[in-house]
């Protein structure tokens, strides 16, 4: 079984009474499904729906919960958080501990909550890998998960970043930020584009990819060998696309129907 070490990854530790409370507001998911066995997978957004940070979310035995987050992102992330506290009694740690990936096989570690084909993720202080960083992109690129920098920060509304197919937003709990135009977008079908992997021939300087002479997404992120993200339109997906450095072949992830 293939198990990496996400290095690119940091983990948050947030504690106190109010801690679950606090998050509720917080969060796009529902932090009542958070369980031992049951990471949650969530963003924190902008008041207009966009992207600020995606992260997943692990009960400790302690009954801390643990914020699996863009390593870049950490500190940002943290000072944002506590913004909000408030006089809630929360507090909001950076860690020693890691992050990590298997996949290929059964594995007696959690299911990463986005997506059963992912794998498993975990944290812990370490674990004995078999696998690259460069093998987990080619592992999960084309299953259309994507890593902080192919979303971005207030660039994306969290419904085209696959927050919904990806387990992500909840429909049902109470408010939070970015709430009201996530739902609007939902209800109403709005949601025109997904992220989704593609291959590359080599890395153009124009990031614009065409369906012949129209617009039809936008490469996003760092490229993984061949591999990299893809802003695309839906409706050009079984489309020949191309941008200035040669073709684009989207790789359909399974979770996108229709």
């Amino acid at each position: 079984m293939p198990t990496a070490q996400l290095s690119q990854r940091a983990v948050l530790k947030l504690a106190g009474r109010d801690c679950a409370s606090f998050l509720q507001g917080q969060i796009t998911n529902d932090i009542n499904l958070l369980g031992p066995d049951a990471p949650l997978y969530a963003a924190q957004l902008s008041p207009q729906g966009k992207t600020l940070f995606a992260f997943i979310l692990f009960a400790a035995p302690d009954g801390a919960i643990l914020l699996d987050c863009d390593a870049a992102q950490a500190e940002v992330l943290a000072r944002r958080l506590a913004m909000f506290r408030l006089r809630r009694e929360v507090t909001i740690e950076p860690t020693s501990l890691k992050v990590f990936a298997a996949w290929g096989e059964p594995s007696p570690h959690c299911t990463d909550p986005r997506l059963a084909e992912a794998g498993a993720r975990w944290i812990a202080e370490s674990a004995q890998v078999s696998a690259t960083l460069a093998d987990w992109h080619a592992h999960r690129i084309p299953l259309g998960l994507p890593e902080a920098d192919e979303i971005g920060t207030d660039e994306l509304l969290w419904l085209e970043a696959n927050g919904r197919e990806l387990n992500g937003v909840s429909f049902t709990k109470g408010c939070y930020v970015g709430q009201e135009n996530t739902a609007r977008m939902h209800h109403r079908g709005k949601v025109r584009k997904a992220l989704m992997g593609c291959r590359i021939d080599a890395v153009p300087a124009n990031p614009t990819v065409f369906a012949g002479s129209r617009e039809a997404g936008i490469l996003r992120g760092t490229a993984h060998g061949g591999l990299k993200m893809l802003l695309l339109r839906k409706e050009y997906r079984e489309q020949p696309l191309t941008c200035e450095s040669g073709p684009v072949t989207p790789i359909i992830p399974p979770w996108l129907a229709d």
